[in-house]
């Protein structure tokens, strides 16, 4: 037995889960040497939705972010999210734009890497792994836990040992639904244990109100580290509380050793900032329930989001439930993808149409059909040939790598960027969310120079 580690997530997951990433790194400031001080095992700080969101909503540049919170955090790791080829996008990404996001990731600041495929496949993530074994950094690999007749807990530890021999330094648990129950907690961290060397870390979320009973049956099951969040931005759709969490495990064999008065101060700053988002409506009280449904439909809070916002365009609210039943019956036919970003929009979309058309696959998306055809990649049960062939016809399905067609990306994106670029890193920000990347350029290029409106719109420089 041995001391529990602990992964802080308030700088990325908790208010991206909670507040729709809209916390900004001036928000984040005063509270970072704090954090620096606590003796966390790492910060989760950036990756995840926080790219696209910097960009997006708050004009901000999410690699000046990752800077800043760099010069302040001396002492403790810092982690990212990243979804292998699809790096922080929707889509893959040739090999050369993986390699060269890995590289600036870890020149900015970031320790270790958490890298992940939806579908758990392997070939997703080997570029990834190499690139970030190559720069020096930290490979947590980590498998989308959710529940299936092919998800079982030999079969996760069995690809987890195949993370392992591809170079993984730690391998996570990812549970982004909050699907893991406490006693499958257990057995599944005894199982990894049993397979693999490297640490074990879980990630897990408080959606159906297990996330802290699932805590502390990984930690009696051997797990080395665990994610929280500090309270004010803990459980809803978020992690479980970091101060219980430290104070459950005092004066035992996996004390954590960290100070609760260290992470009172650090929950007294951020407890204005969780009121000033409820009063502001970005944080919806709805996402600080408990929802024992996700276990039934696996839905995790932002695809939840996404499938009451389509219904509610359509002006069909009323059919959510029959929508929630339809998407289980849609993962089963995709080959019982996890559903997490993108296999979770993919999946929910494709129920939103059957329910609304009232025929299931009268009308198919590009991005089913894709998935169908094994363009992200091979999912963890095979596909039916006669349910393949209803959706994609006599078109071939892709059995290799889906990476193996990418040609080179960067040089035709260099030519892209010229225009706008004030640092190297610029070019990735194009590369993966162009016409957001474009807005933020123009508007920079305004406010640095100094230009009005008028100015704005004779030099072509659109507000966002």
């Amino acid at each position: 037995m041995a001391k529990v580690k602990i992964t802080e997530t308030v700088l990325r997951d908790s208010h991206q889960s909670l507040a729709a990433t809209r916390m900004t790194t001036e928000e984040m400031i005063p509270a970072l040497e704090l954090l620096d001080q606590v003796g966390y095992h790492s910060l989760e700080a950036w990756g995840g939705a926080t790219f696209d969101a910097c960009m997006r909503f708050l004009n901000e540049d999410p690699w000046a972010r990752l800077r800043t919170i760099r010069e302040h955090v001396k002492n403790t790791k810092l982690q990212m999210l990243f979804r292998g080829q699809n790096i922080l996008g929707y889509r893959h990404y040739a090999d050369d734009v993986v390699e060269y996001f890995v590289q600036k990731s870890i020149a900015n600041g970031i320790d270790i890497i958490r890298i992940f495929d939806a579908l758990n496949d392997s070939r997703n993530l080997r570029t990834a792994i190499r690139a970030t074994k190559r720069e020096g950094g930290h490979v947590q690999a980590a498998f989308s836990y959710t529940t299936s007749p092919f998800h079982t807990n030999e079969a996760f530890a069995a690809y987890a040992k195949e993370l392992e021999e591809m170079g993984a330094d730690s391998i996570c648990i990812k549970d982004m639904s909050g699907l893991l129950k406490p006693y499958d907690a257990y057995q599944l961290v005894k199982t990894l244990k049993g397979s693999v060397s490297v640490p074990v870390q879980l990630h897990t979320h408080y959606t159906a109100g297990l996330a802290s009973m699932t805590v502390l049956k990984a930690v009696e099951a051997g797990v080395d580290v665990v994610d929280t969040a500090i309270s004010p931005f803990a459980m809803g759709t978020s992690q479980a509380p970091t101060e219980a969490i430290v104070a459950t495990l005092q004066d035992t064999p996996y004390d954590t050793g960290l100070d609760l008065s260290k992470l009172d101060a650090v929950a007294k700053y951020f407890t204005p900032i969780r009121e000033k988002y409820l009063e502001s409506g970005l944080i919806d009280p709805k996402v600080l329930k408990v929802d024992v449904n996700a276990l039934r439909y696996q839905v995790p809070g932002g695809m939840l989001s996404n499938l009451v916002s389509q219904l509610k365009q359509a002006g069909k609210s009323e059919l959510l439930p029959e929508v929630l039943a339809e998407v289980p019956r849609v993962r089963a036919d995709a080959g019982y993808a996890s559903l997490v970003t993108p296999t979770s929009q993919i999946v929910g979309t494709q129920a939103v149409y059957n329910v609304l058309l009232g025929e299931r696959y009268k009308m198919v998306t590009k991005e089913f059909k894709g998935m169908i055809r094994g363009e992200y990649g091979k999912t963890p049960a095979p596909i039916a040939d006669d349910f393949r062939k209803k959706i994609i016809g006599d078109e071939k399905p892709i059995d290799y790598r889906p990476a193996d067609d990418l040609k080179p990306e960067l040089p035709t994106l260099r030519e892209r960027v010229a225009p706008y670029a004030e640092q190297e890193e610029d070019l990735l920000s194009l590369a993966l969310f162009e016409q957001v990347a474009v807005k933020f350029f123009e508007k920079r290029k305004a406010a640095k120079y100094g230009l009005d409106e008028q100015s704005d719109a004779a030099l072509g420089v659109h507000a966002v």
